[in-house]
Order: C-alpha cells, then structure tokens, then sequence
C-alpha cells in the first residue's frame, strides 16, 4: 500500500514536467532568402526555405558575428517597397514562444553595410538597433523576445527609419512552457513580452546555446554568453563536474551545465559587484541563479548574502544550501524593478562566510503588449488596398495602428477603451494617383470621422454603404472620376458637414435629406458634375418619378415599339402582295384582248344569223365557200 501511495505521489508531482516531455514544442527556423531548406553545423540544424512570408528582395549575405548561424542568404527590404514590411507566419498553434531574429549584412559594395531599423512582434516595438551594432561580435546580431501567440499567425515587422534597408539573415519561433518566466511582481499574464537584454553564465569559458549545453527542447535554444569576471579583480572561477539537482525542470527547463561554474568574490572585495548600462525608464525583470559547489560550503548557514539593486534590497539573508536543501542544487530567485537612470547595479553582498556566488544572471526588458487593431478594420483596409491599387511605397503591412510609432501611412488612429482596441478614425489618401473603385466593405470603417481621397483617378459608384458610418464628419471624394447618382443613404449621416462631389461625373437629383442640411452651416460642394440638379446652383430636376412610374413608362414603350413594328410588317406584306397581283395582270393584257374579240365576234354572229346569210349572198358565192 506504501508502495502504491508513493507512485502516485511520484506521478502526480512528475505530471507537468511529463505533459512537456512527451510532446515536441513547436519549432520553425527561416533561413531568410534561401530557396531551399539548409542544414547547419555542428548541430545539423535544420532551416526552413523562406517561401510566401514576406515581400523585399533576396540577397547574398554577410555574417556580423560569430554568433550568427552559417547561413549565406539574406532577405532586406528596400524604401521603394515601403517603410513597414512584415513576416506573416501562419498556422503557429496559439502558445508562449521564444523568437529571435539575426540581423544581416548585404554582401555587395553598393549597400550601405549598417542598417538600421525598428523591431516588433505581434505589433509591439521591441527593438532599434543601434549604431554600429555590427562591430560588436555579441548578442546585439540578434533580438530575441518572449511573446503570446493567441491567433495561430505570428507577425515580425520591420519598419525603416531612414538609414539602410532593413535585412533579416533568420528566423526563430521556439515554443515554450506557457508558464516559462511567468512574473509575480510588476506585471504578469499574456499582456507582456520580455525582450533578453542580457543572459551569461558565470564562470563559463566559452558561449553557448541551451542545444550545446544538451538543454531541454522546451527552454526555447536560448544563448548564454560566458563571462569569467565582473572586473576590479573582484572575483575568481570555481567549477564542479558534479551533478547538479533540480536544474532542468518545468517550467524554464534552465541547462544543468549552467550550474557548474560560477563567479565567487575574494577576500579583498567580499561584495560581488555587477553594473549593465540599460535604456531609462524602463522596467526590467531580472533571473539569478545559484548552486552551492563551493567546496568549503557544506550545509546551512555558511553563507548569507543580501542581493542589492540599485541602491535597494531586493533579497535578504540568501542562503542557498537552506533554500534548496542541500549542495549541488539548483536555486532560481527573479524580481521586476523600475529604473529610472541609465545604469543597473547589482551588488551580492555576503552577510555570514566571507564571499558571495553567483552561477548565471538573466535581465530583461519588460514590455507591455500593445493592443491590436479591430479586426474588421484591419479586414476593410485590406480590401481598400486591393481595389484602389495601393502602391508598394505605402507599406501597409502588419497592424494598421501598432506599433504607434509606425502606423499606416494615410491612416489615422485611436484607441478605444470601450473595447481596448485601436481604430481607425480617418484615411488620408489625397493626391496619391489612386485608381480602381471604392469597396461596400469601407462600411466596416465605423469609427471614421473624416475621409479625403481627393485628387486620385478613383470611378464607379459612391458606395452607399458609407451612409452606415455614422461618426463620418467629412467626406471629400472631389477631383475624380464617381459616376452614378448620389446614394440616398448619405443623408442619414447627420454629423456630416463638410461633403465635397465637385469635378466628378455624378447626375441625378441630390438626395432632398443633403440639400435640406445646407441650411444648417454645413459646407458642401457639387459643381462640375454636369448631371446633378435639385438644389441652387444646380439645373433643375425634371418630374420626379418613381422608379416603378419609370419601369412602367419603359415596358409602355417597349410595347408600343412593338405594336408599331407589327403594323408597319402586315402593311409591308400586303403591299408587296397587291404590286405581285398588279404586275401580274400587267403582263398578261394583250392576251386577254384578243380572246375579248374572238369571244364578241362569236357572240355576234348567234344572235344576228339572217344577217350574215344576206351578206353572204350579196358578197357572191366567195363568201359562202
């Protein structure tokens, strides 16, 4: 029975740890540009194609850093094609990911070697490069983030600012336990993205990913730079072969190696003392981690340290033998902390034994995920490009609204605390050489305010659908080439006060609901549209009718059209009969003559046969023979 229990208690404390094991995470790597899958030494590690993720240009590549993966091929995006250009990545099953993205040169004289460029993921601005961050052979040839999935499609954006085309050499998207560096102090849940800022082991010779050290797949292939002292001669190496418990478990899965090494401080300088410059203002969520593998140290209370940031005590009376509960194990302490200035100090500060440890150290950046656009907005813009044509300069790719510091070019934006999301309240497309015709779905627009598309070659039907939008304040469509009437539903937009029709080919009558609304200051313009009538300054309308009245008086015509074309054939037919009968008779009279006298000769002579028998005798016998 003891044994039973003990099984059970073994299963059940084993559960989330054996629901990650016996499942592979997700993984997809992108070699940016290549046209075929690559595989990369040592770790024969293998790179998907770059097929139907992106626009931009393919070009052969240059490696900035030692750290960047073997790959000869690069994707960079020129101005021309736009400043926003994103990898759209679908089919990712909703989840917690570890994606990181390697930075590029391309190989050819004429590029300026050195671009520089904005990041962000899932619409959030996560990165700039900086300059000159490719004469630095570390971690600045990559980003790397922490990020929620929740629509099965990851997005990475790339906006320009001005200096170099952005080029991407490759893609990570590493899923990971949806509980992986799961914060209890400043912010937690799926609101938030941790970008690496810095991550190194402690005492370690060389740098190496979470593969290299043999890690579980679930810790996301994570790259830890080395680090053999925090300088000042503060500090020596000390490091073990010894197994180290506790280390490769759920939900970080952190490397069992990264236990086995770390820095201790010397009896000159008891504090351990570590300082990063970092961007201001800013939160960041810092991970420690520790193994007791100092010889000298054999049980509790040894050592006692306080962890001091910044000036303030983040952790008090450390002691890691008494946390874990013996040597050799594996202890991980995090904290979030504001920083004002520009610098982050840590100090390990030894209260109890002469010397302070620390075995590796994670900081990062703690960044709020912004809210995404509505998504039949999104859908509606989508739609507009298409049928107006857009050109590639205007980049509209991404989110419409997200990152703020780049929104769609022409599209303007606000959020929306009713619905914690961003929408779009005006689109400025003006003079832009705009072609096509304006899509039903611009109705899906409900939050605009003000739409110019003036001065643009756009045709057919203004959409009467525009007529639902009922925040619209301005609508200027001058200056192209709409045909058609003015849809009746435009009168239903009462906060409407600037309409602008002028120099199209619209006719009909102006809706009565538009015509009536001048009297109250509203600003609108029909002239140049030959065909409309119905208010001053127009010609006037004919008798209005009805468009049954006007069905009607069409299938009248028609009839009549009909009947008219009917006489007109039976009267051509029976004049083409009475001139055949006329000709006929024309052709046989002098036959008909001829027998009329033989027929009155006979005639004759039986009605009068005395007659004939005196002349006959008179005439002699010649007559009678």
């Amino acid at each position: 029975m003891l044994k039973l229990l003990l099984l059970l208690l073994f299963i059940f404390s084993t559960a989330p740890l054996l629901s990650y094991t016996l499942k592979a995470p997700y993984a997809l790597r992108i070699s940016c540009g290549a046209r075929s899958d690559v595989h990369t030494p040592p770790t024969n590690t293998r790179w998907s194609k770059d097929f139907a993720y992106s626009g931009g240009m393919i070009a052969n590549a240059t490696r900035p850093s030692f750290l960047t993966p073997p790959l000869n091929t690069l994707r960079h995006f020129p101005l021309s094609e736009g400043p926003e250009n994103c990898y759209s990545i679908n089919k990712v099953p909703s989840g917690h990911y570890s994606v990181r993205i390697f930075f590029g040169l391309v190989a050819e004289p004429s590029f300026d070697n050195e671009p520089l460029f904005d990041v962000s993921i899932e619409g959030t601005l996560i990165y700039s490069l900086p300059s000159g961050w490719s004469n630095h052979d570390d971690e600045r040839a990559f980003v790397e983030a922490l990020v929620y999935i929740t629509d099965d499609t990851a997005t990475l954006c790339f906006h320009s600012t001005g200096h170099g085309d952005p080029a991407i050499l490759s893609i990570e998207i590493l899923q990971v336990n949806d509980s992986a560096y799961k914060l209890g102090g400043l912010h937690s849940g799926q609101g938030i993205i941790l970008r690496t800022g810095k991550r190194f082991s402690c005492g370690a010779q060389n740098p190496k990913f979470d593969a290299d050290y043999s890690g579980d797949l679930w810790g996301g292939d994570r790259f830890w730079n080395s680090i053999s002292t925090f300088g000042r001669h503060s500090d020596r190496v000390i490091s073990t072969k010894d197994q180290i418990r506790q280390a490769s478990q759920a939900p970080n899965f952190y490397p069992e190696p990264l236990y086995q090494t770390a820095l201790i401080s010397t009896d000159d300088q008891p504090d351990l003392v570590f300082t990063l410059d970092v961007d201001p203002s800013r939160n960041y969520s810092i991970w420690f981690h520790f193994a007791e593998i100092d010889p000298s140290v054999s049980q509790a209370g040894q050592r006692i340290f306080d962890i001091v940031i910044n000036g303030d005590k983040a952790f008090t009376d450390v002691d890691i033998v008494n946390m874990t509960g013996n040597i050799y194990s594996a202890l991980v302490l995090n904290t979030t902390i504001a920083v004002n200035g520009r610098s982050l100090a840590i100090t390990f500060h030894p209260k109890r034994g002469s010397h302070a440890i620390v075995s590796a150290i994670e900081i990062f950046e703690v960044i709020t995920a912004e809210s995404k656009t509505n998504n039949d907005e999104v859908k509606a813009l989508q739609k507009l490009k298409t049928a107006l044509g857009l050109p590639l300069r205007f980049g509209w790719n991404g989110d419409p609204c997200v990152p703020p510091q780049h929104p769609w070019s022409g599209a303007d934006c606000k959020f929306d605390k009713n619905s914690s999301k961003w929408v779009i309240d005006g689109l400025v497309l003006d003079n832009q050489g705009l072609r096509g015709s304006l899509p039903n779905d611009m109705s899906r627009l409900q939050n605009l305010q003000s739409i110019n598309l003036s001065g643009n070659s756009i045709s057919g039907t203004i959409p009467s659908s525009l007529g639902t939008v009922a925040s619209l304040e301005k609508l200027d469509l001058s200056y192209n080439f709409f045909n058609g009437s003015i849809p009746e539903t435009l009168g239903q937009l009462t906060s409407l006060q600037t309409l602008n029709l002028n120099s199209n080919s619209l006719s009909g009558r102006v809706p009565s609901a538009l015509g009536g609304r001048l009297l109250h200051r509203a600003s609108f313009n029909f002239t140049d549209n030959s065909g409309l009538c119905g208010i001053p300054g127009l010609p006037t309308c004919g008798p209005h009718l009805s468009t049954g009245a006007i069905v009607g008086i069409g299938l009248g015509a028609f009839a009549a059209l009909l009947l008219l074309s009917t006489v007109l054939t039976c009267w051509w037919k029976r004049r083409q009969n009475i001139l055949r009968a006329q000709k006929i008779a024309k052709r046989a009279a002098p036959y008909a003559k001829a027998r009329t006298h033989f027929s009155g000769d006979v005639q004759l002579g039986r009605h009068h046969p005395h007659e004939n028998t005196r002349m006959a005798v008179e005439n002699g016998p010649s007559l009678l023979s």
